[in-house]
């Protein structure tokens, strides 16, 4: 049963979405007042290093239902139930229900966004760049359905990885290097928005940067936010979370609700 808080939003908890493992995944749904809704859908990711965090800890599901997308607060498997790649799984998992699910959660499904925070957005950027691959789809449920994504927005996110519990103790080298979500950036990335605070002291904002001029080498579309003097998890704080929501309520408005360019105003040399 769908609760509407103050926002005019309206949270259903605990939905299934798939299988991960032996154990049902779970998402919260924000779905937007229907004259607001501009038929999007936001898969947002927690952080926490792959070691804790849930679903409740996806702090813009709320300010971007206000703005018109219906958000999925999904949940993955944590290092202590599972090593990577699964929690990769769990997420396409998520973009597969999702997808066949558009229908009945207003949106459309060719406007399915992934958002991450931190080890989220490790996972958002992994996802993106690995779509439709079928050494990353796992077996969560819904095979036949694609995995595309329109869109992708990663808070603070890292480039490469090092040792983190969610690799195993005997991963191989092939493994290792599939958990640095740099070597997924190739052509065809979907448009991807980065944020970062320059005080960053958990993923150097240098993180974003390297990602920032990857993309652009080859030709994906990316925009980069730097806010001087934040630090990890500045989101936290109500008014960035309410620019960040701003920020991205204009790029994905302007890549996938109603995409368009701008005709350039510099004057004729």
């Amino acid at each position: 049963m769908a609760v509407i808080d103050t926002l005019g939003v309206a949270v259903e908890q605990d939905a299934a979405f798939g299988r991960g493992g032996n154990r049902d995944l779970l998402c919260d749904i924000y779905r937007p007042a229907p004259a607001r809704s501009k038929q999007t859908a936001v898969i947002q990711l927690h952080g926490g290093g792959f070691r804790g965090g849930s679903k409740a800890g996806t702090r813009l599901t709320r300010p971007l239902a206000a703005l018109g997308y219906t958000g999925i607060a999904s949940s993955y498997r944590l290092a202590d139930e599972a090593s990577w790649p699964a929690q990769l799984h769990d997420v396409k998992t998520a973009i597969r229900w999702t997808r066949a699910n558009a229908s009945r959660l207003g949106v459309e499904p060719d406007r399915v966004v992934i958002l991450g925070h931190s080890a989220g957005a490790h996972l958002a950027i992994c996802a993106s760049g690995t779509q439709n691959d079928p050494a990353f789809e796992g077996a969560g449920g819904l095979p036949d359905v694609r995995t595309d994504l329109a869109a992708c927005i990663a808070f603070y996110p890292p480039a490469e990885m090092g040792a983190n519990p969610a690799l195993a103790p005997d991963a191989s080298e092939e493994v290792r290097q599939s958990f640095s979500p740099i070597n997924y950036v190739k052509a065809g990335f979907p448009p991807t928005m980065l944020l970062h605070g320059t005080a960053d002291l958990t993923l150097s904002v240098d993180q974003s940067l390297q990602l920032y001029h990857a993309l652009r080498q080859v030709g994906a579309p990316v925009e980069l936010h730097v806010i001087e003097g934040v630090t990890h998890i500045f989101d936290a704080h109500a008014d960035l979370a309410e620019a960040s929501a701003m920020w991205i309520d204009l790029f994905l408005d302007r890549h996938v609700v109603d995409p368009r360019t701008y005709p350039s105003t510099e004057p004729r040399r």
